[in-house]
């Protein structure tokens, strides 16, 4: 059974000035995103930052959202790493505090061969009896993991169940969905890419937009999963412009400007993300205005 259907938000972390983990606010958008119709929360992803957060930060966020959720939708933990043994530490202490997923990136510079991402994974997995998403972001990791691979993993490790595919390469997924027979869930990672992708037998999307508008990135699958595939498609092209918008500059620097243009007050980028150029923020301003989000 999936860990879950529809959209789930690759939610932001939220920093007071000083840096520290803005846990009162968090709690605030863990509430905002389940009120919205959001169907999972991914914490401590890209959106999130976690590559900036210390271990301690790290898992002590996990837990806190696992706690605040209370079971009400998935949580699903981002515990990657370009170390092996991080990625096992990170996914085993997260499992204790009930989470009901891992995301798991490949593994970030050290461009590991097709073998050695299988060999990575299989160990994270053996570790832990949670069901695994893996991630594919070759455009951030450096690192692709192709379709044979993944089928190879989700067929030879019981545990690893799905991918967040966010290669941008539409031709990469038709092939991986005809390798897995059925055997894999798959995630658009794209947010400008959801119906094609749902088109191809995916089940959702791990969202940036759903950060600003959840009911309607939530909407747009459900419209699909109704049948109503033109309608899905309409919310699709209607999004493409605050979508691009919001991916002006590296992620997540235009979603948290925007959330703070919101008034969500989500605060700072940890470094060394730097704030948003002002012809961007305009752009995205714009955008938010057609959008009807501000």
């Amino acid at each position: 059974m999936a860990i879950f259907k529809g959209a789930g938000v690759a939610i932001v972390t939220p920093f007071h000035e000083d840096g520290s983990i803005n846990y009162e606010k968090f709690e605030e958008l863990v509430e905002e995103q389940i009120a919205g119709g959001t169907d999972a929360i991914i914490v401590c992803g890209t959106t999130g930052e976690a590559s900036t957060l210390t271990h301690e930060e790290h898992l002590d966020l996990i837990r806190f959202c696992a706690e605040k959720v209370k079971g009400r939708i998935p949580v699903i933990a981002g515990t990657g790493s370009n170390c092996t043994d991080t990625a096992v530490y990170l996914s085993t202490e997260a499992e204790k505090y009930g989470v009901d997923g891992l995301l798991v990136v490949t593994p970030y510079y050290n461009k590991a061969t097709q073998n050695g991402l299988f060999l990575h994974y299989k160990k994270i997995a053996d570790a832990v009896k949670l069901p695994i998403i893996l991630y594919n972001v070759p455009s951030r990791t450096g690192c692709n993991i192709l379709p044979q691979t993944v089928v190879r993993l989700c067929t030879e490790v019981s545990n690893i169940v799905g991918i967040k595919e966010a290669s941008g390469n539409i031709s990469q997924v038709v092939k991986l969905m005809s390798l897995a027979q059925g055997k894999i869930d798959l995630y658009s990672g794209n947010d400008d890419q959801v119906v094609p992708l749902l088109s191809m037998g995916g089940l959702g999307v791990i969202s940036v937009v759903s950060n600003v508008a959840p009911k309607q990135v939530h909407d747009m699958c459900r419209l699909f999963f109704d049948g109503d595939v033109a309608g899905s498609a309409r919310e699709q092209m209607r999004l493409i412009e605050l979508s691009d918008a919001l991916f002006s500059e590296v992620n997540p620097i235009p979603v948290k400007t925007a959330m703070n243009l919101m008034g969500k007050n989500v605060g700072p980028l940890h470094m060394p993300l730097s704030e948003m150029e002002p012809k961007n923020v305009e752009t995205l301003k714009r955008a938010m205005k057609n959008y009807g989000i501000l």
